[in-house]
Parts: C-alpha cells; sequence; structure tokens
C-alpha cells in the first residue's frame, strides 16, 4: 500500500510596493526585476518545481497584472491570484490567503527574497520549521530564540535589542496550516499591529504559545533583494554559486561569472565579471561590470560600473558608477 505523500502549497506574498527599488518599480513589479539571469520570481519558483511543489498562493498588490501575465506565460503550476489591497505588512499578506492553508502543509517564502535551501532535507521535517541564519546585526530582521531542546521559543521581528543572533530569513514549513489561519486571524481580530504593520512573526509566536513546535533550519545562502546595492550583492552572490556558462562571442570579451540571454546583442565591448544581461538587450562600445542590464535595454559607448540599468533603458556616452539608470 502506498504510503499518503503530503501535498504542499506555497504561499508567496508579491505585494511589497518596492519603493526602496525606485525608480525601477514605479512601472515593474519588484519580483520581476532581474538578477543573475531571470526575474527574482523566476528564482524561487524553479526551486519549488525542482522539489514538486506545484501548488502556488501569490498575494499580488501593485502591478498584480504583471505577475500573473509572467507566470502563466511561463510556468504550468496551479497558481491562484490574492490581491493585498493595503500594503499592510508580511503578516496581512498572508492572512488574505489564508484561504490555501487548507492542505498537509504549507511553505511560506517571500517575493523578494531568494532562498537556496536544500528543499528535500527541509519537507522531510517531521515538526514545522524556519529559515535561519546567523548574522552581525540582528536589529535589521526578525530573530529566532532557541531553547535547549532544540525548539524555537519566541519569534521577535526587528528587536531594538536583539537576545539571538539567528535570522529568521523569510522561509517556513508549517506543518498545520489551519492553526496558522487560526492564529492570523486572530492577529488581525486582536488588531496586534507594530509600527502599523502586521507582522508574520507575530502570528507564528501565537501558534508557538498554541504548543507549535517549531525547529531552526539552517540556510547557506540568503540573498534579500530590497535595494538596488542588495540587488547587486544577490547579482554577485548567485552567479559565484551557479557559474552559468559563458558563450564564446566572435566581437566581445565576456569575463565570468555573466548571465548573458541568448537574445542579448553583445558587440565590440567588455562585459563582466558579475554582470546580467536580459532578453533583446544591446550592448556596444562599452565595458560593464559588476552590473544588471535588464531586457531590451541598451549600452553604447558607456562604462557601467556597479549600476542596475532597467528595461527598456538607454545610456550613452557617459561613465555610470552605481545606482540606477
Amino acid at each position: 500500500m502506498t504510503a499518503h505523500q503530503p501535498t504542499t502549497t506555497a504561499i508567496i506574498p508579491v505585494a511589497g510596493l518596492g519603493t526602496r527599488l525606485r525608480p525601477f518599480t514605479i512601472t515593474r513589479a519588484k519580483t520581476l526585476l532581474h538578477v543573475a539571469g531571470k526575474p527574482i520570481l523566476a528564482h524561487i519558483l524553479d526551486e519549488l518545481v525542482a522539489v514538486g511543489i506545484r501548488r502556488v498562493a501569490l498575494v499580488v498588490g501593485l502591478h498584480g497584472d504583471q505577475v500573473r501575465e509572467w507566470v502563466g506565460a511561463h510556468y504550468d503550476l496551479d497558481v491562484a491570484f490574492v490581491e493585498q489591497v493595503e500594503p499592510l505588512g508580511n503578516g496581512h499578506a498572508v492572512y488574505v490567503a489564508r484561504e490555501h492553508l487548507s492542505g498537509d502543509r504549507a511553505l511560506l517564502t517571500f517575493g523578494d527574497t531568494i532562498i537556496r535551501a536544500h528543499l528535500p532535507a527541509l519537507l522531510a521535517q517531521p515538526e514545522s520549521a524556519a529559515g535561519v541564519k546567523p548574522v552581525d546585526d540582528p536589529r535589521r530582521f526578525g530573530v529566532a530564540e532557541v531553547g535547549h531542546d532544540g525548539f524555537i521559543t519566541r519569534l521577535i521581528e526587528k528587536p531594538d535589542v536583539p537576545t539571538s543572533n539567528l535570522a529568521v530569513v523569510g522561509l517556513y514549513l508549517i506543518q498545520d496550516p489551519p492553526r496558522l489561519r487560526e492564529a492570523l486571524e486572530r492577529m488581525v481580530a486582536e488588531d496586534r499591529r507594530q509600527r502599523g504593520e502586521f507582522w508574520l512573526a507575530d502570528a507564528l509566536q501565537l501558534m508557538l504559545d498554541a504548543g507549535e513546535r517549531m525547529r531552526p533550519f539552517a540556510i547557506s545562502h540568503w540573498y534579500d533583494c530590497g535595494t538596488t546595492a542588495a540587488l547587486l550583492q544577490a547579482n554577485r552572490g548567485l552567479l559565484t554559486l551557479d557559474e552559468p556558462p559563458t558563450p564564446l562571442l566572435p566581437d566581445a570579451v565576456l569575463i565570468p561569472p555573466v548571465a548573458v540571454h541568448r537574445d542579448a546583442r553583445i558587440t565590440r565591448a567588455v562585459v563582466g565579471p558579475y554582470v546580467s544581461v536580459g532578453a533583446g538587450a544591446r550592448i556596444s562600445g562599452s565595458v560593464v561590470r559588476d552590473a544588471i542590464v535588464h531586457p531590451g535595454a541598451t549600452v553604447t559607448d558607456a562604462l557601467v560600473v556597479g549600476a542596475v540599468i532597467g528595461e527598456g533603458d538607454a545610456v550613452s556616452g557617459l561613465f555610470l558608477e552605481g545606482g540606477p539608470a
């Protein structure tokens, strides 16, 4: 007799406004910005598909139509799109998708963070689990306190005085989704906000207080993509980690690691290291390093270092170092 294989539903909030990534997010969903050769969301969904997760709930907001169109064009998944009308925090984003907390278990991850983890090992956990990584300054993140028995006792969002250096990176395996749903509903009903927002850490703490057992799960590679600097750092880290193949071009020099889309055109240029070039981009007569060149962008007779060039943008005849273009 075949053992029951648990059904996993992934819930991914992608509704953030991305204010720290303007001007790119004025016209583009943050999760569709490129890093290391493909959109942030593609990195997330590809990891889920690789372990057989096909049920996904995407929480969308501004530019939600872009996300719907892009996912539909690139993935054959059982996807539900849930709208978060007001940006009231990551806990509220999961709350509006609570109808999808009905399967055997749920996997929560956020659409502006790329996490490389051994997902088969995570999914094999008998208890709930939270991805964690030691950091130098835990005040910027949520942190997990772990008891002597190895289970998490407290989850605290952005503490002023951290009592742990274990940052929770935004990846959670929930073995009892209905219990999380109850906690989310209680959090909203009791208006448990911090700094005007509902934080997922508070709902998870209600679960822990109700007896949920949750273990820390070590994460080795974690890339926040919330700012231009973070996006470039993620680009460097992922290109180094993945080592994409470097194409041979007759009229250009590519210095790996680079990710160059097959439909990009590069002539009389030196590109790399740490450069991502999207589909339809054109680079000529230029030197480009430590940069992200989005699809359809054009770089002509320029030196570009440490910069992000937006989709369809044009850079010509200038020295560009740092910041957006």
